[in-house]
């Protein structure tokens, strides 16, 4: 994988968890043309995500993202998290074809707390 610029990492206030969680992205790729794709996290926090995905989208874009929450969420009266966020970089993922795209949240942080699946 190729090492952040300097420039994102110091961008970043807080510390990413690895986590996968569905989400649902739409937006536009480079060319306008809108797309929806679901795809998994690759980490979050409060402020923003990354994730792989098979469009070309150019750093700038604005996305919307929505987190589908559990049935057991939806019971206990909790809704999907949905938010909008700018793309801060792009980059090859280990898989031929994709992107490794991280956003900035723009619209609501996300709210839920969870433990790394890497301290599990």
């Amino acid at each position: 994988m190729v090492p952040l610029s300097t420039s994102v990492a110091s961008q970043r206030a807080e510390r990413r968890i690895s986590v996968r969680l569905p989400l649902r992205v739409s937006g536009r790729d480079k060319r306008g043309v809108v797309f929806e794709e679901e795809t998994s996290s690759e980490n979050l926090c409060r402020s923003g995500a990354a994730f792989v995905t098979r469009f070309d989208v150019a750093i700038g874009s604005d996305l919307e993202i929505r987190i589908p929450f559990s049935q057991y969420a939806s019971r206990r009266g909790e809704s999907d998290f949905t938010t909008q966020g700018r793309v801060v970089h792009v980059r090859d993922s280990q898989w031929d074809g994709e992107k490794l795209i991280g956003v900035q949240f723009t619209g609501p942080r996300f709210q839920r707390v969870f433990r790394s699946e890497s301290a599990a």
